[in-house]
């Protein structure tokens, strides 16, 4: 982004814009910040501002690179240990070629209680990592005193405890405090009375608060409301009261309500009031009188230093407001550990700091009020009662970390083997945290294996922080692997281009699995978690899932044995636009948006795939002619020659094809729907037909001195000459050609049609007809063979002409005319239904189904989920494990144990969990009666019903069944020669008769004694 021309650039920054918004942004653009502490908190703080996009950011240390920053500092080398540099030095190069749009430089001057501190005034944010607090408090007065204030924040981590300290200054405008956007809720009713009372329609719940304020637009009868803003005072989850309606006009239809975001100004309380965990908060603060008083911290593991932070605990405690009882276990873990780094909680903490440093310079969001503290105690407390020798450094670069966790599970770190599905954002930043854990050394046998099958693009460089502009069209997985062994050389990276789906069983098969010790999901979609959780169950392996949204993050912990998998709960499916409103009733933007994107892929894709297609099938068209006269129905035949009888040769044909569909969009379907349901019609009730949420259109004459009506013009034509391989030149698209082209393009008259009157659907549940498989009339079948002997007769069957080239919707090129094309003919459409239109931003994201991501919350995401791992690691106890729910917006972390695995009563105490996998070893000659004895014999319970995935292999009520018991495994299953075993679905016979059969785990069937191939 230049600070200069304040342009955006989208290519790199449109996943974030969705985030922030422009305003933001612009602000960030013009923001200096300075950042001191270049450890493994601000190293983190120092990456996510630059890759958001401040206008410049100093870096500040004054320590030089020791071995042991290399498992907290992912920007410090081993050469730069050997070399003694300056820490700010080894890491500014490497921090500035992360953005850049960002001016970064350093400095390595003191920064003590003698400083000059008239420097910091040509910055917006100042924040301080690894300072004493008797330095925090003197520069958080400073900042506090200026006009206006520089925004001060403090962030320290010490082994398992992690603080963020914000003062913005006594007054702060926040602009908006939670990011959604706000939503168009239609309106069922308005009660003429005071106060007036607003009900949302179809009982839709309307998310507002007592306080806020609603504009209400296109209110029929009480027409007083429109463009008037109202304070709400909220009475059920879908109706509010609005003040006094009793003079206004009765109320009549339609209408709907918009929340109205209003700037916010938060007053700010100064250092050192706290609203926080109270027995964390004692004892941090304790750890920094430690500090002032003895200079240092606490030893590692040091007894004598544990109960002296004690007791300074509980002095602190004594002189707070706010008094709580003293966690002494909590106390004696910070003291032990205060020296060490947890990597994955520096990176936690980083995410959430750094949020902040964006909400200090733009004003978005609601600023933390005013501490906020994260402790990792289930992380250390298993682990008491190893021996204190294994906590003492070793002078390599895991010693902050073994100072925390301990030499053993260093070394269980070391000999991991994990699966990683997904090497994007939150892929990126898992192999970061990797590489300062030592997961996966090749010298312990350890090691990581990657996939993703995508190539690196512009966009993914504002958040996927291990690739740089010279990456981009490589491939992702390959990149990151390299990238992680630049950060620690001993790690064991496998890099694989491959989808994990059922294609790819052969490679990741259950041996796979069985060598791993768990699997990380990094992936974008639902039904790629569903379907690796199912392979993680069904071979025993933890999965450790996220997933972020914006400023929202989530952690899924999945411990076989212990917890629910991710396909124990289903998320409510997506809500489906209805056809009938897609194609003719829209109501709001997004069904526009929606419309135009199924345009684009209907014609542009699935029409030119299907007439690939069928000439692939059908290569001769005199061959499909014979055919079609001797009476033949060929699917897809009609469409298909239709095509072929209209295909241009030449761009003005495509110039003219666009207008003919500008035509068909934007004015006939308009006067077609106003012929078979004019304005005054009413339903059988007598209700108007017309009424809100359904938009009367209003149809437009082509007018090319209408910037959108030429967009959509140039967009299409582009689009045709795309899929029919015509060429045009830049001075083709010019408005002087275009016109020149359209001057002599006569539209025939449109007559609406009663014949369309009577297709129109009104049913929201009817679903979009298969045009492939509709029966066609004798008359357009007649019409396709006169048209396609024509075609032959024309001598317009050539080779090239019986090929099209289907496109593939990229949302990213601005180039290719995709975006113009949904933008345009969106705008139009809504123009058309009098719908508020959206901008191209907006319509990219809604289109290309865009997840608005941000580098901060995948920062914190990742971290979070690494921590879990440590425990996973560990075999904890259940009670130890955590899923957490943040929002960075609001801010707030919410950590809840992990649903526990459901034990499922089949009878007489025999219980099954998702976990069990009941197995029987077969061999060549082994019946299915054989098998129906060795689950009575094995588990003590009889089976009446089998089924091998959706065949039912023995259903007693099913006939001929029974003569199946004599049947071998082998000959009912029908196995594939490499196959060792089959998951079958067995029920069981019920205590009583007449009830349903019982359901049982999967009983897992091995086709030979030993389980080996057969």
């Amino acid at each position: 982004m230049a600070a200069d021309s304040m342009e955006i650039d989208d290519s790199l920054y449109s996943r974030q814009r969705y985030v922030l918004g422009d305003s933001a942004m612009h602000q960030m653009a013009q923001s200096s910040v300075f950042l001191s502490g270049m450890g493994g908190v601000g190293i983190e703080i120092a990456k996510n501002i630059v890759l958001a996009g401040v206008k410049a950011v100093t870096l500040h240390d004054t320590k030089q690179c020791e071995t042991w920053d290399l498992g907290s500092n992912f920007f410090i080398r081993k050469e730069d240990v050997l070399s003694q540099r300056r820490r700010v030095e080894a890491v500014c190069p490497r921090v500035t070629e992360l953005n850049p749009y960002v001016h970064v430089d350093m400095s390595y001057s003191a920064l003590d209680d003698n400083t000059d501190l008239s420097f910091l005034r040509k910055y917006q944010c100042v924040i301080l990592t690894e300072a004493r607090l008797s330095l925090q408090k003197r520069v958080n007065e400073f900042c506090h005193s200026q006009q206006p204030p520089i925004r001060f924040i403090g962030c320290d981590a010490y082994g398992i405890c992690v603080r963020v300290f914000c003062d913005f200054g006594d007054e702060f405008e926040v602009s908006d405090p939670t990011g959604e956007e706000p939503k168009e809720i239609f309106i069922q009713t308005i009660t003429q009375d005071n106060p007036g009372v607003v009900t949302c329609m179809d009982n839709q719940p309307h998310g507002l608060q007592t306080g806020q304020s609603v504009v209400f637009r296109e209110v029929n009868g009480m027409v007083e409301l429109n463009s008037s803003v109202r304070q709400v005072s909220v009475l059920s989850p879908h109706s509010f009261a609005i003040g006094d309606t009793s003079p206004f006009q009765p109320y009549a239809h339609g209408g709907f309500f918009v929340l109205v975001k209003t700037p916010k100004t938060k007053n700010i309380t100064q250092f050192p009031a706290h609203q926080a965990p109270l027995q964390i908060h004692a004892a941090m603060l304790a750890l920094d009188t430690f500090q002032e008083q003895h200079g240092r911290l606490p030893n590692i593991r040091c007894l004598q230093d544990a109960e002296v932070l004690l007791k300074l605990t509980e002095e602190v405690n004594a002189t707070l407001r706010n008094k709580t009882s003293v966690n002494a276990e909590l106390v004696r873990c910070l003291s032990r550990t205060a020296r060490g780094t947890l990597p994955p909680l520096a990176a936690a903490v980083g995410g959430l700091a750094s949020q902040e440093v964006l909400k200090a310079i733009t004003g978005k969001f609601a600023p933390l009020q005013q501490w906020f503290y994260l402790d990792a105690i289930e992380v250390v407390g298993p682990l008491q009662s190893v021996p204190a020798e294994e906590f003492f450094p070793r002078g390599d670069r895991y010693d902050g970390l073994r100072a925390c966790i301990g030499e053993s599970m260093c070394q269980q770190l070391h000999k991991l083997r994990v699966f990683m599905v997904g090497c994007g954002a939150i892929g990126c930043e898992m192999l970061k945290n990797f590489a300062l854990l030592g997961v996966g050394l090749a010298k312990s046998s350890g090691e990581v294996c990657i996939t993703d099958p995508d190539l690196i693009e512009k966009s993914n460089l504002n958040r996927q922080f291990l690739f740089r502009p010279h990456h981009i069209q490589k491939p992702k997985s390959t990149t990151a692997a390299d990238a992680t062994c630049d950060i620690n050389p001993d790690l064991q990276v496998d890099a694989h281009l491959n989808k994990v789906c059922p294609a790819t069983e052969s490679i990741y098969s259950d041996s796979f699995y069985t060598r791993l010790n768990f699997v990380v999901t990094a992936l974008d979609n639902v039904e790629a978690r569903r379907y690796v959780d199912s392979r993680c169950v069904s071979n025993q392996r933890a999965l450790l899932d996220s997933g972020t949204m914006g400023t929202k993050g989530h952690t899924e912990i999945i411990v076989p044995k212990l917890t629910e998998s991710y396909n124990s709960h289903r998320d409510p499916p997506e809500e489906e636009i209805p056809f009938c409103t897609l194609k003719s009733f829209p109501s709001v933007i997004e069904h526009t948006i929606q419309w135009a994107r199924d345009k684009f892929e209907n014609a542009f894709v699935h029409k030119p795939s299907m007439y690939n297609s069928f000439w692939q099938t059908h290569n001769s068209a005199e061959g499909v002619l014979q055919r079609m006269q001797a009476g033949e129905s060929l699917d897809g035949s009609f469409q298909v020659i239709k095509l072929l009888s209209r295909r241009p040769s030449q761009w003005e044909q495509c110039i003219a094809l666009a207008r003919v569909k500008f035509e068909k969009y934007f004015k006939r379907k308009a006067l077609q729907l106003l012929h078979s349901f004019p304005l005054d019609t009413r339903l059988k009730d007598g209700s108007l037909f017309w009424q809100s949420p359904k938009r009367p259109p209003a149809p437009f004459d082509f007018d090319l001195n209408d910037s959108m009506h030429f967009t959509f013009i140039v967009s299409t034509a582009r689009l045709f000459a795309g899929i029919y391989n015509i060429p045009y030149s830049e001075q083709d698209l010019s408005e002087e050609a275009v016109t020149r082209v359209l001057a002599g393009f006569k539209i025939p008259e449109y007559r609406p049609s009663e014949k369309v009157s009577f297709s129109i659907k009104t049913d929201e549940t009817a679903k979009k007809p298969d045009l492939v498989k509709m029966p066609i009339s004798s008359e357009e079948e007649r019409e396709a063979i006169s048209q396609l002997e024509e075609a032959i007769a024309t001598d317009n069957v050539t080779a090239e002409r019986l090929q099209m080239s289907p496109l593939q919707f990229e949302k990213d090129d601005d180039s290719n005319g995709h975006m113009d094309f949904v933008t345009s003919a969106s705008a139009l459409r809504a123009r058309m239904y009098s719908i508020e239109p959206a901008d191209r931003l907006k319509t990219k994201r809604i289109a290309g189904k865009i997840i608005p991501a941000i580098a901060t919350a995948t920062a914190a995401v990742a971290g979070l989920v690494a921590l879990e791992m440590i425990k996973v690691v560990g075999a904890y106890e259940f009670e130890s494990f955590k899923n957490c729910f943040f929002n960075l917006a609001i801010p707030v972390v919410v950590l809840t144990e992990p649903a526990a695995v459901k034990r499922t009563l089949i009878r007489d105490d025999i219980y099954f969990t998702i976990w069990d996998c009941w197995t029987i070893f077969g061999h060549e000659d082994f019946t299915l009666s054989d098998f129906m004895n060795a689950v009575r014999e094995k588990y003590g319970i009889e089976p009446t019903m089998v089924v091998h995935g959706v065949k039912m292999l023995y259903v007693p009520v099913m006939p001929g069944h029974s003569k199946r018991l004599k049947l071998t495994m082998h000959k009912l299953i029908k196995p594939s020669v490499d196959r060792r075993y089959v998951d079958l679905t067995v029920s069981f016979a019920p205590e009583a008769d007449g009830d349903d059969d019982l359901p049982g785990p999967p009983v897992r069937y091995y086709f030979s004694r030993n389980g080996e191939t057969p």
